[in-house]
């Protein structure tokens, strides 16, 4: 376990870098949200369509691993779902908790990590589960918050919103772009393509570095829940994240698809990182508790570490 530790931890060590300089101050206040958005518009959209832009098509389509990779996603977030709404949860918070629960930080983590425990051939399907992670998924937590939350009369507009916010993700326009580039046939201009990878290069150091940033400006607000029952909530939906999602789309990667053990490998790797940014940023901008999710994010992240070592010790890498 000590070896699997030691590949996957300077990954970590470069969120930690990121987290003092947060805590201490080093890169200022308004640092985490410049560096986000340098990855976000910036230094990743070069490098998923660098990296659909020279894909082979065999590369990408692999319905195999989308099959399990959504599959792990889309039963811990319909499980998660139907709990919380069991329990009282408004529809918009449950549907922010499910999220909590399904959201891979496939974007910020999933690719240096991969790229260090697989390699190059482990790209293609990082991206493609970036791709279910930051649009689909994303877009149908948005409209379940927007149908808890808007009136009758807004309601028909939710899918047309929706849309348009899709339209206008830097994260799907620019595998979109590459996939035309791809398409066409036509090589990248020498210059085109080294351009795409210097600033693509820049996408996984900052991404790690702005997720650092934001856990050490996470402010732990306090809830009407007792302590216990915060914790104990707090406590579950890391679980479903760090547990029992890689172990839902392994069932489906192994045994009940026979996928080829790198494949499946890969899938459950990628279902096992911890969650991304994506909810909290949801919680923000519809001012709902980001309490629940920033506690979620950070635990995740931090017990990954072990979670990922564990498993790379099971799977015999």
């Amino acid at each position: 376990m000590l070896t699997n530790l030691m590949i996957v931890l300077p990954i970590f060590a470069i969120i930690l870098a990121g987290w003092l300089a947060g805590k201490t101050g080093a890169l200022g206040p308004a640092a985490t949200r410049e560096v986000n958005r340098l990855v976000v518009y910036l230094a990743l959209p070069a490098l998923l369509f660098d990296i659909m832009a020279n894909a082979k098509t065999a590369e990408i389509w692999q319905p195999g691993f989308i099959l399990a990779f959504t599959g792990g996603c889309f039963v811990i977030f319909g499980a998660t779902l139907w709990w919380r709404m069991a329990g009282g949860r408004p529809l918009a918070d449950a549907a922010l908790d499910a999220l909590n629960a399904s959201y891979a930080n496939t974007g910020f983590v999933g690719f240096p990590l991969v790229l260090a425990l697989v390699g190059q051939t482990g790209m293609g399907p990082t991206l493609i589960a970036t791709i279910l992670t930051v649009c689909v998924l994303f877009a149908i937590a948005i409209i379940l918050i927007e149908g808890g939350l808007q009136s009758q009369k807004r309601r028909r507009d939710i899918a047309l919103k929706t849309f348009a916010a899709l339209a206008k993700n830097p994260l799907l326009i620019a595998p979109v772009l590459g996939v035309i580039v791809m398409a066409s046939g036509l090589p990248l201009p020498a210059p085109v393509h080294q351009f795409m990878k210097l600033l693509g290069g820049a996408a996984s150091p900052c991404a790690l570095v702005a997720l650092g940033l934001f856990l050490a400006g996470s402010k732990a607000q306090q809830s009407d829940a007792p302590q216990a029952n915060r914790a104990a909530t707090t406590s579950i939906i890391v679980a479903l994240k760090l547990i029992v999602q890689p172990a839902v789309t392994w069932v489906i990667a192994g045994p009940l698809l026979g996928l080829p053990a790198l494949t499946a490998h890969t899938a459950v790797l990628l279902a096992a990182l911890p969650t991304g940014t994506g909810p909290f940023m949801l919680a923000e901008f519809y001012n709902r508790e980001a309490t629940l999710t920033s506690r979620v994010v950070l635990s995740s992240t931090i017990l990954s570490v072990l979670t990922i070592s564990a498993y790379l010790m099971v799977a015999g890498v």
